[in-house]
């Protein structure tokens, strides 16, 4: 099954517009295109673009992907350099993890903070 750009675009709920920027920078290097130059997607496009938006979106630049890209294609020797690679990009989104766990903790103890100061405010009115 092929897919327009405007259908994968809403399917990822990205805009023609970056889809045609990441084929540009090289990102989408199996993309087919009609005699007329229109893109055509397939499933194996949409699985690699679902990589791409996965480490695009837990902040791998795009540099960092089109690197990744290059040493897949290259094959087998270059296997090692893909797996250190997402080993640590692998790292640094548990950081983010981490550091969003410490920020989520901090938010909680401000709402159980500020809830039972309400509490306490509309028991003071009460009594």
């Amino acid at each position: 099954m092929t897919y327009s750009i405007k259908e994968v675009a809403d399917k990822f709920g990205l805009t023609t517009h970056t889809l045609r920027y990441y084929d540009k920078e090289g990102l989408l290097p199996s993309i087919k295109r009609t005699e007329s130059g229109i893109r055509r997607f397939d499933d194996n496009d949409l699985e690699w673009l679902g990589l791409v938006c996965c480490l695009k979106n837990t902040g791998m630049q795009i540099k960092e992907i089109k690197q990744f890209l290059d040493w897949c294609m290259e094959g087998k020797d270059s296997l090692p350099k893909c797996v250190d690679l997402l080993c640590e990009h692998r790292r640094h989104v548990e950081n983010q993890m981490a550091e969003l766990q410490k920020n989520l903790e901090k938010i909680d103890w401000k709402i159980n903070y500020y809830s039972n100061l309400c509490k306490h405010e509309v028991e003071g009115k009460g009594a």
